[in-house]
């Protein structure tokens, strides 16, 4: 349309370029022949018009799509922000947890050597027992004894030095498990923050990548309004050289339906004649139409709508349709905040169906089967911060619903230039 509108352009000027020369011959002309040309005239001004309302409403759509990408940016200016505060906190938590695991590790070594030092004193004592080797100088001992008195309380003694050395050990060791035990856990905890913080800085990249995308979108889209812009003036300009030419064809034709005298006599007749088309081209301009086209609110968004399919597939597409917008929250199960694999497990319980909830675990459920093959209620997987590291439930129509990062979750199309190359044809049928 914007090609023809330029054609248009082109003929008009033509036009318009002749309209000195049309005025020397225009009194040459018969009265049938300039009414002719006025029709003309005016035929050509209301293809402009046409033209001109034409690429004021592309004008007033290309404003919707430019606030529309605004809206998008900034909720990914926010989303980044707020992702940067989480990765600052997992980061903070991480320097508190290897601070725990190196206090931890150094009670572990204080017991171990407790433990160590503990031991040479028992090999010691033994030592002092067992001089002779075998159990003889424990037999002197127990048995070197004056009367039974002294003999009970030499047993009693041994028995007490060992049974204590024993369970000091014994307490030691068992320190020394629980020690180990809550290092283990502490580590866990620190594995978790340390994939957390990858997952974060992922998406954080994922955001960014989307960002751009937006930009670039806007940056073409401003260009096109301005080339919108510069048509619309061109319009205008040819529609005012018209509106000039019109008015001298007016006047010749008035010229022509009085007698000579009597045209000469009233030259403020012609000259309001002149004016008024070109006063009624301004009006007809309408320049503020275009302030109230650009300015209109724009329609909601049409979004995809619920599948009319039946069965569990049904419920587990059409229970995301009730929380789209809900935010994206890492490790989010349910309605209050969703993560990607989280929203999926969800959705399938909706519909009676129990999956795990970890994208690493799903990429192993059901049956991997051909992008060819896909149907609404297969899973899609996306290499974004690493190998299948989104997931999402194809709808239909080569869309799908999940838990993006931004905007939370909602509706996107598989041809979206982000997603069609983070899209690698893992699909994976789980119904």
């Amino acid at each position: 349309m914007l090609k023809k509108s330029i054609v248009t352009v082109a003929t008009v000027t033509v036009v318009g370029f002749s309209s000195a020369f049309f005025h020397t011959q225009v009194q040459a002309e018969t009265l049938g022949s300039l009414k002719d040309k006025q029709t003309e005239i005016q035929n050509e001004r209301e293809a402009i018009k046409a033209d001109l309302s034409k690429a004021e409403a592309k004008i007033a759509d290309v404003l919707i799509e430019l606030e529309e990408l605004n809206k998008q940016i900034t909720q990914f200016n926010d989303a980044m922000k707020e992702n940067n505060a989480q990765i600052e906190k997992v980061k903070a938590d991480i320097a508190k947890k290897e601070q725990e695991v190196d206090k931890l590790e150094k009670e572990i070594a204080a017991l171990e050597d407790a433990i160590e030092k503990r031991y040479k004193k028992l090999k010691e004592r033994a030592v002092s027992y067992q001089k002779s080797g075998g159990d003889v100088s424990y037999l002197e001992v127990v048995l070197g004894s004056k009367d039974f008195g002294e003999f009970i309380n030499r047993v009693s003694a041994v028995n007490k030095i060992t049974n204590s050395d024993a369970k000091l050990l014994e307490e030691q060791e068992n320190d020394k498990q629980e020690v180990t035990k809550k290092q283990d856990k502490v580590l866990k905890s620190l594995e978790e923050m340390e994939d957390l913080q990858v997952e974060l800085e992922g998406m954080q990249e994922t955001i960014k990548e989307q960002k751009q995308e937006n930009e670039k979108k806007e940056a073409k889209l401003k260009d096109k309004k301005a080339d919108l812009e510069t048509l619309k003036e061109d319009l205008k300009g040819e529609d005012s050289n018209l509106a000039d030419l019109e008015a001298e064809v007016r006047q010749s034709v008035a010229s022509e339906r009085q007698p000579a005298a009597s045209a000469n006599n009233t030259p403020s007749a012609s000259t309001s004649s002149s004016s008024s088309p070109s006063a009624s081209v301004n009006n007809d301009s309408k320049d503020g139409d275009l302030q109230t086209l650009g300015s209109k609110s724009s329609s909601p968004k049409a979004k995809a709508k619920p599948s009319a399919g039946s069965g569990g597939v049904s419920t587990i597409i059409n229970s995301g349709y009730q929380h789209l917008g809900t935010p994206y929250v890492w490790g989010g199960k349910g309605p209050g905040g969703f993560d990607c694999s989280g929203f999926v497990s969800w959705a399938f319980s909706q519909g009676g169906y129990s999956i795990p909830s970890s994208t690493s675990a799903l990429v192993g459920v059901g049956q991997k089967i051909s992008y060819s093959e896909i149907q609404p209620g297969d899973l899609v997987f996306f290499d974004t911060y690493k190998k299948n590291g989104h997931v999402a439930i194809y709808i239909g129509g080569g869309q799908f619903i999940g838990a993006q990062s931004t905007p939370g979750v909602s509706v996107e199309s598989m041809s979206n230039s982000y997603w069609s190359n983070a899209f690698k044809g893992h699909v994976r049928r789980v119904l």
